[in-house]
């Protein structure tokens, strides 16, 4: 195997000294300087062990990138949850497209061939929506009931055999199952897989790419989570979202009317407090209103619409729950001082001694 190295001008001869300072300078100091207001929440970022990468972009421009402790913004990751966020998209494009009629739909007419033998009559109530917004009020198949759901034979039928505990369209009860079958309603109706759905209906978002997906047991897609994309990725999902659904070209992907529906809130969060629409939390951090994609361990791609904001940052998915509840509730705070930092005119960040 070769390997390419930069070939540097002796410095002892006078006439290379220069070339050789300017090229040690370049190599010493990163392409582009993070804008100088952001060095207190970057450092702050340094001190949260659990977190391995950061980006800041606003307006389209990455104002700060940092990889800790070895990890880079270019290598894949599991965004865990936050692929809630991307499934609940290629839900949109197909409304958009009329592959599914409405979020109003049953999904009791869309899975036919997986309802229970004997269903619950409120299975006849439960809509596209329902499963988006996560107010099906079927019994959760996330937490303790994860494991079991996962080991069973066919994770669609197990998902829509969970019993209720609420009636469709009132609390909201977390469940990885109800966006497993969205999963399942996209590849029902199409003929084609949700990961084959995602790159040719997204193929022009720049940047943007799935690494790896893992499957149920019939091969369908796991409709969010344990998905794998690089932050740089992860990054260009949140920056169509907070472009109104256009690519940086201007090519419209996603409908302005479904974002303004996805971040819409819906029910709320017994954890967190916070909004849920589809797919996205909506709250309010550092004084400006703020949605959010969230996965398990820290996985998160925030949206701040009045700063122009799309931030990302990516953790160790190995943490305890406990710990990771902390983490997370970190990582807003941080928000927070991204968000504090940019209030900031920049000739006040660069006059500081």
């Amino acid at each position: 195997m070769h390997s390419l190295a930069l070939r540097l001008p002796h410095p002892s001869r006078p006439h290379a000294r220069r070339a050789f300072c300017l090229v040690a300078l370049f190599l010493l100091c990163p392409l582009a300087a993070a804008d100088a207001r952001l060095t207190p929440a970057l450092e702050q970022g340094e001190r949260l062990e659990q977190l391995h990468t950061l980006i800041i972009a606003q307006r389209g421009e990455i104002l700060a990138e940092r990889g800790y402790r070895g990890h880079s913004t270019t290598t894949p990751s599991n965004i865990k949850s936050a692929s809630k966020s991307v499934v609940s998209a290629l839900v949109g494009i197909a409304i958009d497209k009329g592959v599914i009629e409405r979020v109003e739909q049953p999904i009791a007419e869309l899975l036919k061939s997986d309802l229970p033998s004997t269903p619950d009559p409120r299975l006849q109530q439960v809509t596209v929506g329902n499963l988006l917004s996560m107010q099906a009020g079927l019994g959760s198949t996330s937490g303790r009931n994860y494991g079991a759901w996962v080991a069973s034979r066919n994770w669609v039928r197990a998902a829509l055999a969970r019993p209720f505990e609420a009636d469709p369209g009132t609390a909201m009860i977390y469940s990885t199952g109800s966006s497993h079958l969205l999963s399942a309603i996209l590849t029902r109706r199409t003929g084609k897989t949700t990961l084959q759905l995602a790159r040719q209906w997204l193929a022009p978002l720049d940047d943007f790419a799935i690494s790896a997906w893992t499957r149920d047991p019939q091969g369908i897609y796991l409709g969010g989570n344990e998905m794998a994309m690089t932050p740089r990725s992860l990054l260009a999902f949140g920056e169509l979202y907070r472009r109104a659904g256009l690519t940086a070209s201007g090519e419209r992907l996603l409908s302005q009317d479904w974002i303004d529906a996805s971040w819409t809130p819906r029910t709320r969060s017994r954890y967190t407090g916070h909004g849920y629409g589809y797919g996205w939390f909506i709250s309010e951090l550092g004084g400006e209103a703020v949605r959010y994609g969230w996965g398990y361990g820290g996985q998160m791609v925030y949206v701040v619409p009045g700063l122009e904001m799309t931030v990302v940052m990516t953790s160790n998915t190995q943490q305890r729950s406990g710990g990771a509840m902390g983490h997370r509730d970190a990582l807003h705070r941080l928000l927070g001082e991204i968000i504090g930092a940019l209030h900031e005119p920049p000739s006040a960040a660069d006059s500081r001694p």
